[in-house]
């Protein structure tokens, strides 16, 4: 079994400690990782040397992240693919629960699923990748309404009265509005048979390595399969699985 370097081990704690501040001088890196003076001395020279790091400048001994991290960075960015990522983790989602695991995106008003994995009961819901829904009569599509700002919220909400799908939909904006803010603080979003009457849903967000909202997970099953107990289960999957995908997507959870 090849072993790890320490050296580098501690030069990539150092690396990490910047992503939650903007700078750090020599002290604060050794207060932080509990190491020796000529340690952390030896090692943010190797680093300012190779342009990891860089002296503030009129400030020599307070050092923050270098260009090399930038291009790596936008490097590992442009070889993220939403829908490769997507299919391992609703995979894994599904085999957790037997049941229909989707990511969607935003599109205008509507949503478009761009992965499924179907559940493996006789009934199941009927569903399809490039399907598209009207965004507020579904979980993944009221999680990612949720997520945007005042003005695009308005921008989709401006035509007026929404269309509905059941009897359940909700086609009226304000009322829309209203239960949007319940979503956002709840970081959940549930179509208790809003989309197809037979159907429940509930959905969480994916982020982006910036924080931003750019797909979201749902968890389908009929209403037969529907109970409180399983809600509860399926709700923690779906959040843990869309966790999964932000991670894998460049998303950062901050420590609370």
């Amino acid at each position: 079994m090849p072993r790890v370097v320490p050296a580098v081990i501690r030069a990539l704690d150092i690396l990490e400690l910047f992503l939650d501040r903007p700078q750090l001088s020599a002290r604060q890196v050794m207060e932080l990782l509990d190491l020796p003076r000529t340690t952390v001395h030896e090692l943010l020279v190797t680093l300012e040397a190779r342009s990891y790091l860089i002296s503030v400048p009129g400030q020599p001994v307070q050092y923050r992240l270098g260009m090399p991290l930038f291009q790596l960075g936008a490097a590992f960015a442009g070889r993220l693919d939403l829908v490769r990522e997507a299919q391992c983790v609703v995979r894994d989602v599904a085999a957790g629960c037997h049941e229909a695991v989707h990511v969607a995106v935003l599109d205008g008003a509507d949503v478009i699923f761009l992965v499924k994995f179907d559940s493996t009961h006789p009934v199941r819901m009927v569903s399809a990748v490039g399907r598209r829904l009207p965004a507020h009569c579904t979980a993944v599509g009221k999680i990612l309404l949720s997520s945007l700002d005042q003005a695009d919220l308005d921008t989709v909400l401006a035509k007026g009265p929404l269309p509905g799908m059941t009897p359940d939909s909700i086609t009226d904006p304000e009322h829309l509005r209203a239960h949007l803010e319940r979503v956002r603080a709840e970081s959940v979003a549930v179509d208790i048979g809003e989309s197809d009457s037979a159907m429940r849903c509930v959905a969480a967000a994916v982020r982006d390595h910036s924080g931003a909202t750019i797909a979201a997970m749902s968890l389908s099953a009929p209403i037969i399969r529907w109970t409180p107990q399983a809600q509860v289960e399926w709700t923690g999957l779906v959040r843990e699985g869309a966790a999964t995908l932000s991670a894998r997507m460049g998303y950062r959870a901050q420590p609370r």
